[in-house]
């Protein structure tokens, strides 16, 4: 057995298990899954002794992990990701449509982090890690924590709907000028509003228009969902689009615009914004002067 990664836990305000506190701390452990195979194996330490799942951290320990000679360390990913924000606690990134936040394949954004943003020199840095997902499709800025207590305080944020997103979709028939959808999802409530930009007149499609959407809640697929209720599906949406109007081989139109949020440490008040995907301009050549 070889210490291969160790981890100090800085003074915490309240008891966290184990389970939940390690995650993202050692590189080549990132998902849950694998922190709970890697403690059954009795692979992490706690201050020298074989730590558990039952475990809690209480602040001031050493948390260190070990291998066999049949561990395998997991290789770099080499995706060159556009970051817009990067401090020692937190970082935005820009994700491009057509790659996964996480997941079990070895091409995701969680996977092309270290790669691209710095270490944090805070005592509590991790492995840095996403804090809120993005459809795969779905092109967009994305919220990365890099120490422990950032990751749980982002995750506090989005919990008391501190973080405000804004999305751009283009969707398909004739709509208001602007409303809220309030549809639940899942027998959970779920909020959305909308404002109509610009219409276009479509061959195809009878119209097309460009929206800015402002989720209040984040149920999974809750844009794409809440479009489609109302009978104005995003355009290119094969999952929850009308079978007659998919629009195949063109990509799917929702962007992740801005992000806006207080700085957790701080306290400085974030607007991040990004750039608009050029397929937008396509069909929206005055998008950027009209937003």
């Amino acid at each position: 057995m070889q210490i291969i990664e160790t981890h100090s836990v800085p003074e915490l305000e309240n008891y966290i298990r184990l389970q939940e506190y390690g995650i993202g701390i050692f590189s080549t452990i990132t998902t849950k899954s694998a922190l709970k195979k890697a403690l059954k194996k009795g692979l992490i330490l706690v201050n020298n002794k074989t730590a558990t799942t039952a475990l809690f951290i209480k602040g001031g320990e050493t948390i260190s992990l070990i291998i066999d000679k049949n561990s395998s360390i997991k290789k770099e990913l080499d995706l060159k990701l556009e970051v817009l924000f990067e401090d020692d606690y937190l970082a935005v990134i820009y994700k491009t449509a057509g790659v996964l936040v996480s997941g079990n394949k070895f091409v995701t954004i969680n996977n092309a982090l270290e790669q691209n943003l710095n270490k944090s020199q805070q005592q509590d840095s991790v492995k840095p890690r996403p804090v809120h997902r993005l459809d795969y499709p779905t092109s967009g800025l994305l919220l990365i924590g890099k120490t422990a207590s950032s990751i749980l305080a982002l995750n506090k944020l989005f919990e008391n709907k501190e973080v405000q997103k804004t999305y751009f979709a283009i969707t398909i028939g004739a709509m208001n000028s602007s409303g809220r959808i309030d549809f639940t999802i899942d027998n959970k409530k779920s909020l959305s509003q909308y404002e109509v930009i610009k219409t276009v007149k479509s061959e195809r499609f009878e119209s097309l228009n460009l929206v800015r959407l402002t989720p209040n809640t984040g149920r999974r697929h809750q844009l794409r969902k809440h479009l489609n209720a109302i009978g104005n599906p995003i355009l290119g949406d094969a999952a929850y689009g009308k079978e007659n109007l998919i629009l195949k081989g063109k990509g799917f139109y929702l962007h992740a615009s801005s992000l806006e949020f207080k700085h957790p440490v701080t306290k400085e008040q974030l607007k991040i914004n990004s750039t608009i995907p050029k397929k937008f301009l396509k069909i929206f050549p005055s998008f950027e002067s009209i937003c």
